[in-house]
């Protein structure tokens, strides 16, 4: 019986420490003066001011559902409070007292690393693991800075609207989208999450893919190969030529040809400039860099199958 005496005030204090942990805050601690304390009444209390129309808003979206215990209304009696931590002392002093609301922007009363956890405490599955690699993270951009919450079409998730909300910190990829050659952006046909996986990825530039060119032959699959005679700057990088957010040549490319063509391969020995090329009086045409210029000739730049292939010609 001593023995057993022993074991138990020996385990009592774990015990009561496991307790401690397991039960919620809001409970463990609602007889302490100095604990935050929670509104009695819910929503129905914040909307006693709260009440203009991009507030109510969010009755048209997923978070408000109280049949759905993965949102904040599906937490009992917290509801928004599930996101913007406990109102209480803000109610009882009329919205004059901001402690301990958690306020999603950046006026400075909540920093953006507090936010940024109250979201990824529930958007862990497809989120949390990689944010905290992402260049977004680094920044110290905020999930408010792009999401709108108390709206049911938030933009940045809409095929059509979300390149406007992106391009409002990437200026110098709106610009390129304005120019005459470019991915369907402007058009409404894609989006900037086609490409780039802006929560976390494992390749450059947030891409979806681990390098570029994966990236790109998910849509362009007739230039993945693998083929007989590889193109090295295409297996290597497309945007080796190509700049995939708009260029003002056509097909995307960083210059016109033959000019792209030769900053790798030399034009000795070979039609080299439209007006002087070999073997011709200096001033006269070669019809072989007119128009299209090298893919004149060269037209499996990509790579190509063909036995007799190794020019790209065929």
């Amino acid at each position: 019986m001593r023995e057993r005496r022993v074991w138990r005030s020996a385990w009592l204090p774990v015990a009561v420490f496991v307790l401690a942990a397991w039960i919620p805050p809001a409970f463990a601690q609602s007889d302490s003066a100095a604990a935050p304390a929670y509104s009695r009444k819910g929503a129905d209390t914040c909307l006693g001011c709260h009440d203009d129309p991009p507030i109510m808003g969010l009755f048209r979206t997923k978070h408000a559902r109280p049949a759905d215990p993965r949102g904040p209304f599906g937490h009992g009696q917290y509801q928004c409070e599930s996101c913007h931590g406990p109102g209480g002392a803000h109610a009882k002093a009329k919205g004059k007292e901001p402690a301990g609301i958690v306020h999603f922007n950046h006026d400075g009363v909540t920093r953006v690393a507090e936010q940024n956890s109250r979201c990824l405490g529930c958007h862990e599955a497809n989120t949390t693991h990689d944010w905290g690699a992402t260049a977004h993270a680094a920044a110290g951009v905020s999930c408010a800075d792009c999401h709108r919450l108390h709206t049911a079409d938030d933009a940045v998730r809409r095929v059509d609207t979300q390149p406007d909300v992106c391009s409002q910190c990437h200026e110098a990829q709106r610009s390129n989208l304005l120019k005459p050659s470019h991915h369907p952006l402007r058009e409404g046909k894609m989006a900037c999450t086609s490409c780039h996986a802006v929560h976390g990825a494992k390749g450059p530039a947030s891409l979806m893919r681990a390098s570029v060119t994966e990236t790109c032959t998910v849509c362009h699959a007739e230039y993945r190969g693998p083929f007989l005679w590889e193109h090295q700057p295409v297996s290597e990088d497309c945007s080796n030529c190509h700049e995939p957010h708009g260029s003002v040549q056509n097909a995307l490319l960083k210059s016109r040809p033959p000019f792209l063509c030769q900053q790798c391969h030399e034009g000795q020995g070979h039609p080299s400039a439209p007006n002087t090329p070999a073997g011709l009086p200096s001033g006269m045409p070669s019809a072989y860099l007119l128009a299209g210029g090298c893919v004149n000739c060269h037209s499996q730049v990509h790579g190509s199958n063909h036995p007799s292939g190794r020019a790209f010609m065929r």
